[in-house]
């Protein structure tokens, strides 16, 4: 299966994703929601909100030029909201699952999905 399957079938796929991309740890998008554009200060802020989560507690963090509130950050996990609408950023091995839902989804139909794909990616060693 390629990134782009998972980004195609598992998220946004399942109905409950919008948009969603997948970033390697080391920097770089391995597969993205067509139009799905993540700047490369985006992507930076996202790989650093799992080193400084303070920061990112803090100030929230940017998908797409769109600005969100950070409701909890873990070691594994950021959860955003934007109005109505939320993000859920889950972290694997060596992968950034990055994906975004629109109002009438709540955050947890969208959760389960990111955070299952998540799980299978790091018993599977990524």
């Amino acid at each position: 299966m390629s990134w782009q399957t998972y980004v195609d079938t598992n998220l946004v796929g399942s109905g409950m994703i919008t948009k969603a991309a997948i970033l390697g740890q080391q920097g770089g998008v391995w597969a993205t929601t067509a139009g799905y554009n993540l700047s490369p200060e985006e992507q930076k802020a996202v790989i650093n909100a799992f080193v400084d989560p303070t920061s990112t507690q803090a100030s929230g963090f940017r998908l797409a030029g769109q600005k969100y509130f950070t409701l909890q950050v873990n070691d594994r996990s950021i959860y955003g909201k934007k109005q109505a609408d939320g993000a859920v950023i889950v972290k694997t091995k060596q992968a950034i699952l990055v994906a975004e839902y629109a109002a009438p989804i709540q955050a947890g139909q969208a959760t389960p999905i990111v955070e299952n794909l998540a799980d299978y990616l790091i018993n599977v060693g990524y």
